[in-house]
């Protein structure tokens, strides 16, 4: 089980609800770029089903729909699911930080202190897709210290499955 109070020592770190989603849709209708790559746009109706959807077999209670807080609000959102997909690993399902936020090192912060945290309480690695075409995705996953490990074409768009060990 993950102590969400231990993943940041920077910010304020909670995990969000359907009560959320409102605040969760506006940080995500803020990033244009990302939704262009991956063909789709930011909707509450998807927002709905990402606060609850977990891979086959995961547990509701492996799942963390997280939000990171400074005194300005919302951060970064982050949906991580422990012991995916293996019960030593964790699974970045989703990453996005507010537009305003961006470029000024809080999203590596994060990163960094959440593989901090995972390596202390006995995780191997973290693993994430990234879409392929997206540069500002892979260079931050790079920069992060994650390496692609495996390309998955699925169908209309190819993800890099990538990983970080710990």
């Amino acid at each position: 089980m993950i102590e969400i109070n231990k993943l940041s020592r920077i910010y304020r770190v909670r995990r969000l609800d359907d009560s959320d989603a409102d605040e969760i849709l506006d940080l995500c209708r803020g990033n244009v770029q990302y939704y262009q790559y991956c063909e789709a746009e930011a909707t509450r109706e998807q927002i709905m089903s990402d606060l609850h959807i977990t891979p086959p077999g995961v547990e509701t209670e492996n799942k963390y729909y997280l939000g990171f807080y400074d005194e300005n609000g919302l951060l970064a959102v982050m949906d991580l699911i422990d012991g995916f997909p293996e019960e030593n690993m964790a699974f970045i399902g989703f990453f996005m930080m507010n537009i305003a936020a961006q470029g000024k090192g809080i999203g590596s912060d994060i990163i960094r202190e959440l593989t901090v945290y995972l390596r202390d309480v006995g995780k191997s690695a973290v693993r994430l897709g990234i879409d392929k075409e997206n540069p500002q995705s892979n260079a931050f996953w790079k920069k992060n210290g994650f390496r692609v490990i495996k390309e998955v074409d699925k169908g209309t768009w190819t993800a890099l499955l990538a990983e970080k060990a710990l």
